[in-house]
C-alpha cells in the first residue's frame, strides 16, 4: 500500500519534501504532481523502477524516459546542447516542455535510446517539484503517468493512490495540477520538431 502525503502546492512542508526523498533514496517509485499532470519518479541509478514505470504504463524500449532537472546548470550535465539551442530552451523553461537532446556520458545508457542515444530534459514550474529536487540534489527518472488506452495524464492525487495503490511506493498530493501533458520538442538534431503537442505553447518554435 502506497503512503499518501498531503503537500502544501505552494508553499510544500520541508518534513514531507525530506520524507519523499528519502524513500526516493531507499529505491522507491513515487508519483508526484507537475504543471502538467502527475508524472511517475524514481533515482537515475533505479533499474527496478525504471522496469515497474514501463509495466506500468505498457511501455517499450523505445520510449524517452525524462530527467526532470532542477535548473538549466543541472540539465547541462546530462544533455550537449549548442548556443542556438541553448537560447530556444532557455526562453521555454522552466515550463511545461520536454526537450529531446543527445545525452552525455553522465546519462546511464539503459536511460538512453536504443538507437539515437538521446534523452528527454524538462525543468518543471510546480513548486513542489522544485522543492523535491532542490533536497534530492541530482535529476528525477520520470514518466508522465499516462495509463495505458488514456491520452492524458492522471491530475488528481487521491485518484492515483485509489489505482495505482499497490504498484507505486508514494503519492504525493498537492491539490489539482496540469491536465495536458508537456509539448515535446525533439532538438537531437539540431532543428526544433515539435513531436507532441500539449500544457505548452509549440508555436515558440
Amino acid at each position: 500500500m502506497a503512503t499518501y502525503l498531503d503537500v502544501h502546492p505552494v508553499d510544500p512542508q520541508p518534513r514531507a519534501i525530506r520524507t519523499a526523498v528519502d524513500r526516493l533514496r531507499d529505491g522507491a517509485l513515487i508519483a508526484y504532481p507537475t504543471d502538467s499532470g502527475y508524472a511517475l519518479g524514481a533515482m537515475l541509478g533505479n533499474q527496478a523502477a525504471k522496469d515497474r514505470i514501463m509495466t506500468i504504463r505498457h511501455l517499450d524500449d523505445k520510449h524517452h524516459f525524462t530527467l526532470i532537472c532542477r535548473d538549466f546548470a543541472q540539465l547541462g550535465q546530462f544533455v550537449i546542447i549548442d548556443n542556438a539551442v541553448f537560447r530556444a530552451i532557455k526562453a521555454a523553461t522552466p515550463g511545461p516542455y520536454t526537450f529531446i537532446l543527445p545525452a552525455t556520458k553522465e546519462v546511464p545508457r539503459r536511460l538512453m535510446h536504443p538507437k539515437k542515444k538521446t534523452v528527454g530534459v524538462r525543468i518543471p514550474e510546480h513548486p513542489v517539484v522544485r522543492e523535491l529536487l532542490a533536497e534530492l540534489g541530482e535529476p528525477l527518472l520520470s514518466s508522465t503517468l499516462i495509463l495505458p488506452g488514456e491520452s492524458e495524464p492522471m491530475s488528481e492525487g487521491w485518484l492515483v493512490k485509489d489505482e495505482l495503490d499497490h504498484q507505486v511506493d508514494l503519492v504525493i498530493d498537492s491539490g489539482e495540477c496540469g491536465t495536458e501533458p508537456t509539448t515535446v520538442v525533439d532538438f537531437s538534431d539540431g532543428q526544433a520538431e515539435v513531436v507532441r503537442i500539449g500544457a505548452g505553447d509549440a508555436g515558440r518554435f
